[in-house]
């Protein structure tokens, strides 16, 4: 069993960000109190925490990107890289987390959080325009890729408020060896670790179907 910390719970407001990206949610602040949580739908652009605002309906949100998760661990390695503090929230993340090896993370696994609430590792990250204009760095996009931890989206199995300080406890972990990190990397620099993602029985259905299209074009 594996046991981390939530250092912040992050919600955020629609707000102008740049002319060329328009509105987004990404800009997300510390939470004042607990924050409930809960399965959004199907539908994309709702958030899994009620409170949580997100602009772009057709890539985020939804069951499968309900709530995202980055270590504070990684946010520590870009700010030294960077050269400049990064709050909590900083890359968007709903979940900063301590002691949770998110990049590490197998999909599929189980994260028991506080007194009700079960989340479930679904997809990593994967950086787009909106996260670059965010953090206004020079091929960002190039940058954070070659990095390899993109923080992960989970779906919610169990309904429950979250609160900074709440333990995180890693349990259900599959007999599988695709983690976080893999599918990334399979999804962005290394095609030909597409066909390892075929054992994961969780993978959302739209991701599914692209792995058998981008696994046989390798082949």
């Amino acid at each position: 069993m594996r046991v981390g910390v939530v250092e912040s719970v992050n919600v955020g407001v629609v707000r102008p960000l740049t002319p060329k990206v328009g509105s987004s949610g990404i800009d997300k602040r510390s939470a004042d109190g607990p924050v409930l949580v809960r399965a959004p739908g199907p539908k994309r652009g709702v958030s899994g925490l009620v409170t949580d605002q997100i602009a772009s309906a057709k890539f985020h949100g939804g069951n499968d990107q309900a709530v995202y998760a980055y270590a504070r661990e990684d946010l520590a390695f870009w700010q030294a890289e960077l050269d400049r503090p990064l709050a909590a929230g900083a890359f968007g993340e709903n979940l900063t987390t301590v002691g949770v090896d998110v990049t590490g993370a197998l999909a599929g696994e189980h994260w028991e959080i506080g007194a009700e609430l079960v989340l479930q590792v679904s997809v990593p990250r994967i950086p787009c325009a909106t996260f670059a204009a965010r953090m206004a760095v020079p091929r960002w996009v190039r940058t954070f890729t070659a990095r390899a931890t993109p923080g992960a989206y989970l779906r919610v199995l169990r309904p429950g408020l979250v609160a900074a300080g709440d333990r995180v406890v890693v349990t259900n972990r599959p007999a599988h060896d695709v983690t976080i990190g893999l599918m990334f990397r399979a999804l962005t620099t290394e095609p030909d670790l597409l066909s390892r993602l075929a054992v994961v029985s969780d993978l959302p259905a739209g991701l599914r179907t692209k792995v058998r299209r981008r696994s046989a074009a390798v082949s």
